[in-house]
């Protein structure tokens, strides 16, 4: 179980924060083999000013006030293949379909064990009883 939370400028287009979770969420079925469904987002809008980035760039990258910032958390255990795919996927994703530059699109996996999971009730609906 993916959660993703998605973090943007509030200045963006009404839109554009269900056109990147639709994007995530897509990315993630497709690249991740995440079942349907299984679609947690957390997403905010922020201030200008409260999404910060280094103003020189970072690694060669550059960002605009569009930056983008995604985190998702997940279970351990899947490929860097995998993890390539996913990011190619959900940047490409952005670009096609929000409009952002694929360098204003920053993503960070935070990887778990099952059973750190619970889904509702109080119970590890991951881990074995």
């Amino acid at each position: 179980m993916p959660l993703v939370r998605i973090d943007l400028n509030r200045a963006a287009p009404p839109d554009r924060a269900h056109i990147i979770g639709d994007v995530v969420y897509a990315a993630l079925r497709a690249a991740a083999n995440v079942p349907e469904n299984d679609k947690f987002q957390i997403i905010t809008r922020h201030e200008a000013g409260e999404i910060v980035a280094p103003e020189a760039g970072y690694l060669g990258v550059t960002y605009t006030d569009d930056l983008v910032m995604i985190q998702i958390t997940w279970n351990a255990g899947r490929s860097v293949e995998i993890k390539r795919a996913l990011y190619r996927q959900i940047a490409d994703g952005i670009a096609a379909r929000a409009g952002i530059r694929r360098e204003d699109v920053v993503i960070n996996l935070v990887e778990v064990v099952k059973e750190n999971w619970s889904f509702g009730n109080g119970a590890m609906q991951y881990a074995p009883a």
